[in-house]
């Protein structure tokens, strides 16, 4: 099995190119964007299926040895916050509850930079049974997956009957302080009737609902642009039952667009990646599972940084070439444009 077949790039050589670039600590682009905001996936193992994000039979196991120790995760956490300028982190997966050290990454990362806010994106699966532990290990918030509230439904899209634990890790979240909370779902044909139901659901859970257009990350490849769900059209299905009133984005850099529920206070917000990109604003920087720098989250343009921190590198040897990494940005994802060619990695394989 070759890289290509595990959906995992091949590595680009050397120390990225610094040409033209502005004597800045921080991770800026070509187009004048700085990245804050860091997503760290910690494992490609999950407790779902969603077809939206892996194959039924889950992704190849990355070898122990080659996934990003807890403490090469502290060390990395600490030099972007430190030295990059990052202001929030995000640990995602596959799917982090999956991780047997997430509270050790949690603790080691909250000592390390406490005035960092810590989040992280779930399933929820298991997160009751965690949510106390994870909140005093410095966690500050959650983002739960969740696309639907028909059980059917659920357990036809994440090919596993798991929603009632779902339901119960967002209560235990909520419960122990992880807030804000908020509910992420992918707009599919399939749960496009149900939006107002969860609407509904997370209204009366005070959870702060947000739809996501459908991404071309899935592993069977079967996204098209004329078959998905757009922001529009889950707006005319919300608008049937509740009154919605654009307020648009609080922060310019914030991918949610959101809309007052019946004149509120609550509001849902809707992620429009396809329809109303935000690519001019984005302010993301990631790091793979097993250690490479990505700065798009459709680009397969990767880095090593783990194999540069096994082979010694120091800190400012690091910096710069995270720095480099994110100079190569490209200004968008180019979904609209003729010659599109999806990532080679799914979403589960890169984090959410």
């Amino acid at each position: 099995m070759t890289l290509v077949d595990m959906g995992i790039p091949a590595l680009r050589s050397g120390l990225p190119s610094l040409d033209g670039r502005p004597d800045t600590p921080l991770l800026v682009d070509r187009f004048g964007r700085v990245a804050r905001d860091l997503r760290v996936s910690i494992t490609e193992k999950c407790s779902l299926r969603c077809t939206y994000c892996m194959p039924e039979e889950g992704l190849p196991p990355i070898p122990r040895d080659e996934l990003l120790s807890a403490d090469e995760i502290i060390r990395l956490v600490t030099l972007a916050v430190r030295e990059l300028g990052v202001r929030e982190v995000r640990f995602t997966g596959g799917e982090p509850l999956m991780r047997r050290e997430l509270e050790q990454i949690i603790a080691g990362c909250h000592d390390a930079v406490p005035d960092t806010p810590l989040a992280m994106t779930t399933n929820g699966v298991g997160l009751e049974h965690r949510a106390k532990a994870l909140r005093d290990a410095g966690l500050s918030r959650v983002n739960v997956s969740l696309d639907t509230v028909d059980r059917l439904d659920f357990t036809r899209l994440t090919r596993r009957d798991r929603l009632e634990s779902v339901l119960n890790g967002i209560r235990a979240a909520r419960d122990v302080g992880l807030t804000p909370l908020k509910v992420n779902a992918v707009l599919m044909r399939e749960n496009l009737a149900g939006a107002p139901d969860l609407l509904a659901w997370c209204l009366a859970e005070g959870a702060e609902l947000r739809f996501i257009e459908e991404m071309p990350l899935d592993a069977d490849h079967e996204w098209a642009r004329d078959h998905m769900v757009t922001a529009a059209d889950l707006l005319d299905v919300l608008g049937k039952r509740f009154t919605l009133t654009e307020t648009g984005r609080i922060d310019p850099s914030a991918p949610a667009e959101r809309w007052l529920v019946d004149d509120g206070p609550a509001t849902v917000g809707i992620i429009a990646t396809v329809t109303r990109k935000f690519c001019d604003t984005c302010d993301r920087t990631r790091l793979t599972a097993e250690g490479r720098l990505r700065s798009c989250l459709f680009s397969d343009h990767e880095f090593d940084v783990r194999g540069a921190m096994r082979a010694g590198a120091t800190n400012d040897e690091i910096a710069d070439l995270w720095r480099g990494a994110m100079w190569q940005k490209w200004a968008g994802h180019g979904i609209d444009a003729a010659g599109f060619v999806p990532p080679e990695r799914t979403m589960g394989a890169i984090g959410g």
